[in-house]
């Protein structure tokens, strides 16, 4: 085993291109609600390498479906003169059953040193409290099996 160099690292956002539109997944805030998949099982199938086809689907599709994610590990710019993604003009916050908070509109996410950890338009934030990855969520819930009712 050669230790001189460290194994790389896997890019913290991927990027998945046309000449329409780029489509972008942060895994590391993926929380699988699998929204994408059912919208558009062409574009987004997870039995493939890789799981992103964006010329599967046309970009205004994509951009809907990218759009709906309620994590924001998904995100797109349109290449092609297409309307960009704009927040929402409040901010909303919605609890799943038995799962996490979804945000949406523009706001930033601070730790506790004040330090701007997350600045998005979506966000799902944990609320069972067993997130490896506080105060997002990381789909514990599931695992956990934690009920609001």
């Amino acid at each position: 085993m050669n230790t001189d160099s460290p194994e790389p690292r896997r890019p913290a956002i991927r990027e998945y291109k046309t000449g329409e539109i780029v489509v972008r997944w942060e895994p590391r805030y993926c929380i699988h609600s699998g929204g994408c998949v059912r919208a558009l099982p062409m574009v987004f199938d997870r039995t493939k390498r890789p799981w992103i086809d964006p010329s599967t689907a046309s970009a205004d599709d994509i951009a809907r479906v990218v759009t709906a994610c309620p994590s924001g590990a998904l995100h797109y710019e349109r290449l092609d003169g297409g309307a960009q993604e704009d927040p929402d003009a409040t901010i909303t916050i919605t609890p799943q059953p038995n799962g996490p908070l979804y945000v949406r509109g523009s706001m930033k996410v601070f730790d506790d040193d004040g330090r701007l950890i997350r600045e998005d338009l979506r966000l799902a934030l944990c609320r069972c409290g067993g997130s490896h990855h506080k105060p997002f969520c990381d789909g514990t819930h599931e695992e956990i099996g934690f009920r609001t009712k």
